[in-house]
């Protein structure tokens, strides 16, 4: 149960910082600025919460290091639940922090840093560039969690480096899909935004799913020797 919590309370604070600051903060520090809240997130949360579940927080990292065997399929299912729901506590947490001003606020209009493709794109990308981004974005994060946990590498610095690659790849996805690379990411803001947003769910699960199981099995290959 410990480890459930973990990846609740870690997903939670991903939401929650990383969408937090797209929604309340983004006019200010704009693009620069949401990336590297995305990354902070999960550079703290790695070191607070990584010796208890090795700080998943994502349904894709969960998958890919099963498919990397790192990670028991057995305890696939449990993690992926927690997370989940991690994600949808902490966008209901910022839709009630919002509400909370004089002008109120409605998620489908306001649209709570929910991923999206064609006309939900920030820079219009369509459904296929925005699918193979998210495989591309989802396989780079993956390989750099395979890597920098892997036994030859250099202990106590996994945490920054899978946080400043989050960060590279918030730089990179933001302008085309407002970036997922995480189903339980989506899946939060999704709830509330309904509509479009439930509709496009489907590619915020199999990109970034089919990204980290081909993540895994190069690993695989390239940590044999391991």
């Amino acid at each position: 149960m410990r480890k459930l919590a973990a990846e609740f309370i870690g997903t939670f604070v991903l939401v929650f910082g990383g969408c937090g600051a797209a929604v309340f903060a983004a006019p200010h520090i704009g693009l620069h600025g949401v990336s590297l809240a995305f990354g902070l997130t999960v550079l703290g949360c790695a070191y607070a919460l990584g010796p208890v579940s090795g700080c998943h927080l994502n349904p894709a990292v969960t998958i890919g290091l099963a498919v990397g065997n790192r990670f028991p399929w057995r305890d696939v299912a449990g993690y992926v639940a927690a997370q989940v729901v991690g994600g949808v506590v902490a966008a209901a947490a910022l839709v009630f922090l919002l509400k909370g001003t004089a002008a109120g606020y409605d998620p489908a209009v306001g649209g709570l840093a929910a991923n999206g493709v064609a006309e939900h794109s920030p820079g219009g990308y369509g459904l296929l560039q925005g699918f193979v981004a998210e495989v591309i974005l989802t396989f780079v994060f993956l390989t750099v969690i395979l890597g920098a946990t892997s036994k030859k590498a250099s202990p106590g610095f996994a945490g920054m480096a899978i946080g400043l690659t989050l960060t590279l790849i918030h730089l990179i996805g933001i302008p085309i899909t407002n970036v997922s690379v995480n189903p339980a990411r989506s899946t939060g803001p999704a709830v509330f935004v309904g509509g479009w947003a439930i509709e496009q769910l489907w590619i915020f699960w199999a990109a970034p799913i089919a990204g980290a199981v081909i993540a895994g099995l190069v690993a695989n290959w390239l940590h044999a020797e391991e």
